[in-house]
């Protein structure tokens, strides 16, 4: 199994790039869209997690900058119905933590947001993602039982617009919400924005 490889780009395209070793050979790696745009120019060093996928027709490379996102390709492509090209459409829209924040809040629809992915083939993917999301180990994030599901997640949304990172402002959100519960998507917003500014104060 190929894990790794380091080398220099030699070639980019919108679906993939052709990385050369030290060693002069070159492989040919298929990424998720958001690491193609990454890519250095031709010429600089690069390195990507990969994955080897084999087919009766063919044997391709898949390519990731983190492990995170290989493991969760290597398990997107356990699913019924998800090949290879599929899950890498899914981590093409969809970062890991994406589809872990579906699973915590049982969007099964937004999985339907991929190309080529309809309501009924997303309801039956989304089923065995969300138990094997929640069997492999990884930790989930789970907003708490008092929290309207919808709200957290459109507040949640809003905030990630603006350009905050989940890990700076999902506990801030889930703490207004437990504190106060019944408070719509653009309550939930301001109480978090004020929130923000406040500790950025201290």
């Amino acid at each position: 199994m190929i894990a790794y490889i380091e080398g220099r780009i030699l070639e980019k395209s919108e679906t993939s790039c052709v990385l050369v070793t030290r060693h002069g050979v070159g492989y040919e790696i298929y990424a998720p869209s958001h690491t193609l745009y990454a890519l250095p120019k031709k010429g600089e060093e690069f390195f990507l997690y990969t994955s080897l996928v084999v087919r009766e027709d063919a044997q391709e490379l898949f390519g990731f900058d983190s492990w995170d996102e290989r493991e969760t390709f290597r398990m997107l492509i356990t699913i019924n119905r998800v090949g290879a090209r599929t899950a890498l459409a899914i981590l093409s829209q969809f970062r890991p933590d994406d589809l872990r924040r579906m699973v915590a809040l049982d969007d099964m629809l937004a999985i339907t947001q991929v190309s080529g992915i309809g309501k009924q083939t997303g309801q039956k993917i989304f089923l065995e993602l969300k138990y094997k999301m929640k069997g492999d180990g990884t930790p989930v994030l789970m907003p708490p039982s008092e929290v309207s599901g919808m709200v957290y997640k459109d507040a949640l949304t809003g905030l990630l617009n603006l350009g905050y990172e989940e890990a700076q402002v999902a506990q801030i959100l889930k703490e207004i919400l437990i504190a106060q519960p019944d408070l719509d998507v653009s309550g939930a917003l301001r109480a978090s924005l004020k929130s923000i500014a406040q500790k950025n104060k201290t």
